[in-house]
């Protein structure tokens, strides 16, 4: 195609700039949402909080962000019905739109969806700028649904745990011992959870690819690892009695806080198995209409190169690293108050939900996901424990981030539309 090969690098350029932009937005926004529990509950400080997702976000997004990435870059719109000229500024301006806005929430320090973000953003230039015919309008009923779905799954896990929390460590007559007992039980958990989700789905693409039972015996030998890990932090914890005076349950919380550790990283794999696609999606579909110079038949079905997820992890990690403490403080302190038992029970049903809905290749929103477990918790709790007002900004939020999304995306296909065309 013409327009590719006289075009095509400084096209290239662009794309991976503005995926770049967006994976920054990513990393400043929704990351800070899911490390919010763990600020928020005291388990880590904000600088231990943002070198755990730096390792965990980018292994997340390296090792296991492909299969949501497909459905970013081929499940939204029907490539073959978009002339490819279209289809590269389409999704280039779709990773401006959604990379500028994040921009502007992070800013502000108002936790918005980076997923409602660039599926609006891909929904609005390929409706307006294109044909609606041009949208899978059958494959968005799933990812809408899955918006309501996750935060009420997530809720329903949440409340779980916590209730199990309840019976089996806090209403007994030795909470401290049996913390001892069990919190190694919910640490291999977290590490079967993860490692499962890792050795299924997420390895293919780096050219490993494992039997289910290998995956299934792997899983269980890290789960035991992660338990056994964790069962050596806990023997150094005393109960601490003159804490205990204050409050009744103090040397319980600092069991729980080590555990925090532990899912600390499986939320920030999680997220960053799921939310990379926001960002490298797009970017990989752009890098394989390029390759293919032009022809969308070859270039749709393409692999997604490891160097755009690469790419997508770096941008997360910097984001995070450079302006995700405002949305930290956000998340962390103002919906309920945490401790480290409740802040547990949010991240792990957050990570279940968010590597559940990975390994379905379903780009769900992490932070619906999270508010919906803390929701879950706050409810266990009573209503009363809730901040209804931060709440209803929240879910505010969300209801402005797709339109914005979408309208952004159509004004910057125009001016790309404008300038190369």
């Amino acid at each position: 195609m013409s327009f590719v090969s006289e075009y095509g690098f400084v096209l290239l350029v662009l794309a991976c700039a503005f995926g770049f932009f967006m994976a920054w937005g990513v990393g400043a926004n929704d990351v800070a949402n899911a490390m919010g529990t763990s600020v928020g509950s005291r388990a880590l400080t904000i600088k231990q909080a943002i070198l755990i997702a730096m390792v965990f976000e980018f292994c997340g997004a390296y090792l296991a962000g492909g299969q949501v990435t497909e459905t970013i870059k081929n499940g939204i719109v029907d490539a073959e019905l978009i002339p490819p000229d279209l289809f590269i500024l389409g999704m280039m301006s779709s990773l401006l739109a959604a990379g500028t806005w994040l921009f502007i929430a992070s800013v502000r320090g108002w936790p918005v969806s980076t997923t409602h973000s660039i599926v609006g953003a891909v929904i609005g230039f390929a409706a307006v700028g294109i044909s609606a015919d041009a949208v899978h309008w059958g494959a968005i009923g799933p990812i809408v649904a899955s918006w309501v779905v996750t935060p009420f799954m997530s809720g329903v896990i949440a409340f779980g745990l916590f209730m199990s929390v309840q019976a089996l460590i806090m209403n007994t007559d030795n909470p401290f011992m049996n913390a001892k007992r069990f919190v190694p039980v919910y640490m291999f958990l977290t590490g079967f959870m993860v490692s499962l989700m890792t050795f299924t789905k997420g390895l293919k693409h780096v050219g490993i690819d494992l039997a289910t039972p290998q995956s299934l015996l792997l899983s269980i030998a890290m789960g035991v690892v992660v338990a056994l890990l964790g069962m050596a932090l806990l023997a150094r914890i005393k109960v601490d009695e003159e804490a205990d005076r204050a409050f009744h349950f103090a040397s319980v919380e600092k069991v729980f806080a080590v555990l925090m550790i532990f899912t600390a990283c499986a939320m920030a794999f999680a997220h960053g198995a799921n939310d990379v696609a926001n960002a490298v999606g797009p970017l990989a579909a752009v890098v394989g209409a390029i390759q293919a110079g032009g022809d969308m038949t070859i270039g749709a079905k393409s692999a997604v190169p490891g160097w755009v997820l690469l790419l997508g992890a770096l941008g997360i990690v910097i984001g995070l690293a450079t302006y995700g403490y405002k949305v930290i403080a956000t998340i962390g302190r103002e919906i309920t108050e945490l401790t480290p038992s409740r802040g547990f029970a949010a991240e792990l049903a957050t990570a279940t939900t968010v590597v559940s809905a990975s390994a379905l290749g379903l780009p769900i929103s992490t932070t619906h996901t999270l508010v919906g477990a803390v929701l879950g918790i706050g409810l266990a709790r009573g209503i009363g424990a809730l901040n209804l007002g931060v709440i209803g900004k929240i879910f505010t939020s969300w209801l402005v981030t797709l339109p914005v999304g979408a309208a952004l995306s159509i004004v910057f296909f125009l001016i790309l539309q404008a300038v190369f065309t």
